[in-house]
């Protein structure tokens, strides 16, 4: 009964979701395609709540996928320094002031996938050099990353024009914002793909999830999988952090969550989190649109505000 509920609240702030914003709908008026009403919700509310379910969906994937591979409850991909590879692809994009690059990408998009992808690539090179690096090492690994990253940024805001800087800040903060469904079918390409990825090794992932020994023992090639998922992981999450800007936490909350709902094994959670992801960031997204300050507020900010005092929860419960 408690689920029920729980996911009857979910999906109707779905519902709800592409109701809620600055500009006021004429109810009356959505089904004439000539309306200003029409357009804004068709053109604008539906991608953006596609957009933001596709990405809660692939953000709660990745968090899982990477809690499981690494056996760490803290291992997400914004805690590994993979978004901020991508902001600060984002950040040498603007400061070169490039426009678009290729196929009708934008530099900032592309400069973002290439950071993004990038440090996942890196973190698994420099895995094989740790003992423990399925552990703490990778970890703190991730956080000097972000450190190193965060170094470069700076110098960047430094040397950068209050336009550019102003951009920058922007995409740091992480956006919903979208007109047409360009960029949400992108989203929705590569959330199927992980989403499938992780169906077909759904078995071996959770093999894996015991211990390397453990899936050896049972035939898998542990080297092969891992390096798999994760690139398949990496090309999802770089897509998403490149077109939206880093959405920190949603990684880390929604698995957290599915495991205390649902108590079973990780090959049966792959679906419950790709849903729960999706509405987690659909409902925050509708918060944050909610509230009155001028302009709405930033996802990231909204999701890092929910996301850094469970962290610590975390922290503090594992001693």
């Amino acid at each position: 009964m408690i689920k029920v509920i729980f996911f009857g609240l979910f999906f109707t702030l779905l519902l709800y979701s592409p109701f809620v914003g600055t500009a006021a709908l004429n109810l009356s008026e959505l089904l004439d395609p000539a309306s200003l009403s029409h357009r804004i919700f068709v053109e604008l509310r539906l991608p953006r709540v596609l957009l933001g379910f596709m990405a809660g969906a692939s953000l709660g994937l990745a968090g899982l996928l990477f809690q499981n591979i690494f056996r760490n409850v803290l291992m997400t991909p914004y805690t590994l320094g993979v978004s901020s590879g991508a902001v600060l692809g984002a950040g040498i994009a603007i400061k070169l002031g490039l426009g678009t690059l290729f196929l009708g990408f934008g530099a900032v998009t592309l400069f973002g996938f290439v950071g993004a992808a990038t440090t996942v690539l890196l973190l698994v090179w420099l895995s094989r050099y740790l003992k423990r690096a399925e552990h703490e090492s990778l970890l703190l690994l991730g956080i000097a990353l972000s450190f190193f990253y965060t170094a470069a940024l700076m110098m960047i805001f430094f040397v950068s024009s209050f336009i550019e800087s102003h951009m920058l800040m922007r995409f740091t903060m992480g956006s919903l914002s979208v007109i047409g469904y360009k960029e949400p079918l992108i989203i929705t390409a590569s959330t199927l793909f992980l989403l499938a990825g992780m169906w077909i090794y759904r078995y071996e992932l959770q093999l894996l999830a015991l211990s390397d020994e453990q899936a050896r023992l049972k035939g898998v090639n542990t080297e092969k999988v891992t390096l798999i998922l994760l690139l398949i992981s990496s090309v999802a999450i770089a897509a998403l952090v490149s077109l939206t800007g880093p959405i920190g936490f949603v990684g880390l909350v929604v698995p957290h969550i599915i495991r205390l709902i649902y108590k079973r094994d990780v090959s049966k959670l792959i679906l419950p989190t790709f849903l729960f992801g999706g509405l987690f960031l659909v409902a925050c997204d509708t918060v944050a649109r909610s509230v009155e300050f001028g302009s709405e507020v930033p996802i990231g900010v909204v999701t890092s505000l929910i996301g850094g005092p469970f962290f610590i929860y975390l922290i503090i419960k594992g001693r």
